[in-house]
């Protein structure tokens, strides 16, 4: 599971810094400060771009932590600058690829327990369906508070590199 989790995560949450290039790319073409996309949002009733980030890292972490049988850092959460998130992303994932593969050897027929769940649910599962699904959602709504602010991020963007075996 060391690769699914540490490689895949690890991306999607470098692919976010990338958002927050465009980001700032875009509002020093426009001469506004990148910190006014940080609290918005698609609808009143949602987290903002920057719950919807930390969100995103600590779907991540905890799912690292989890998996490996380590503890999860603990970060402020208070942040108000696109550095102070460039930074806990960069956190986020240098703890996630400071776990060692050997860590990893048991999770496989692992079960999590997770506070909202009477039962504890097996490892893939809580892979498939509670990280992967909300690291993604996640990451996923920061592109769309950036492309509805006019961020030109595309698909790609949020995509990555995908492997090609003739490239």
């Amino acid at each position: 599971m060391y690769f699914e989790i540490v490689n895949q995560c690890a991306e999607q949450l470098e692919r976010v810094l990338g958002f927050l290039k465009h980001a700032e790319t875009h509002a020093a073409a426009k001469n506004i400060e990148p910190e006014i996309f940080l609290f918005e949002r698609l609808v009143p009733d949602m987290y903002p771009l920057v719950s919807q980030i930390q969100a995103a890292c600590d779907y991540a972490e905890g799912g690292v932590a989890n998996l490996s049988g380590r503890r999860p850092p603990r970060h402020s959460n208070d942040w108000h600058t696109i550095e102070q998130v460039r930074t806990q992303l960069r956190t986020t994932i240098d703890f996630m690829r400071s776990i060692d593969e050997a860590e990893f050897k048991n999770s496989a027929g692992k079960s999590v327990r997770l506070p909202w769940k009477a039962a504890p649910i097996p490892a893939e599962v809580y892979l498939l369906q509670i990280v992967f699904a909300n690291v993604y959602f996640h990451s996923g709504m920061v592109y769309s508070i950036l492309r509805q602010g006019g961020v030109d991020v595309g698909k790609e963007s949020f995509l990555g590199d995908v492997y090609r075996p003739d490239a």
